[in-house]
């Protein structure tokens, strides 16, 4: 049996971000269209998610990177969790959980006080991932505002 080698690593400043753009644009692909805020925030992650005092994770797989998590700083302690990915062919093995729950360690380490999402209906086995480590389903009102036209699900983590 061979044994593969998972990391979850950091994207820093200066890092290639193309492994951040192209699992994005994937899945957004796949089940909707790309819009302006997609564009602006996969065009420059750097200026628009790392400069801000956010973070993005990158999850390696044998040195293939297979996924990809952003936590957006709103301020007073409040992050998006925004722009998790999975590649199609490694979907449904447990890859999703492990990076959302180290982006959720990661955040407390911040010291988040709160998580956020926008996600769709359409997108059912994620919308089970985030409840099943947590999140609960809130009113959108309740929630800084989304930019994302196929946003019809939102949810929240409280963690301090």
């Amino acid at each position: 049996m061979q044994t593969q080698k998972l990391t979850i690593r950091s994207l820093l400043p200066g890092d290639d971000s193309t492994a951040f753009r192209t699992l994005n644009e994937e899945w957004i692909s796949r089940y909707f269209s790309l819009e302006a805020a997609d564009n602006a925030l996969l065009g420059d992650p750097e200026r628009m998610i790392l400069r801000k005092g956010g973070r993005i994770y990158l999850m390696d797989l044998d040195g293939e990177t297979v996924g990809c998590v952003a936590l957006v700083p709103m301020g007073d302690g409040v992050y998006e969790l925004s722009k998790m990915a999975v590649t199609p062919g490694h979907r449904g093995l447990g890859l999703g959980r492990r990076l959302i729950e180290h982006t959720i360690a990661q955040a407390r380490v911040l010291g988040a006080k709160k998580l956020f999402l926008g996600s769709s209906r359409k997108l059912a086995n994620a919308v089970h991932l985030y409840e099943s480590v947590g999140f609960e389903h809130v009113p959108p009102e309740r929630l800084p505002k989304m930019e994302y036209k196929r946003a019809d699900v939102f949810m929240e983590l409280v963690l301090a």
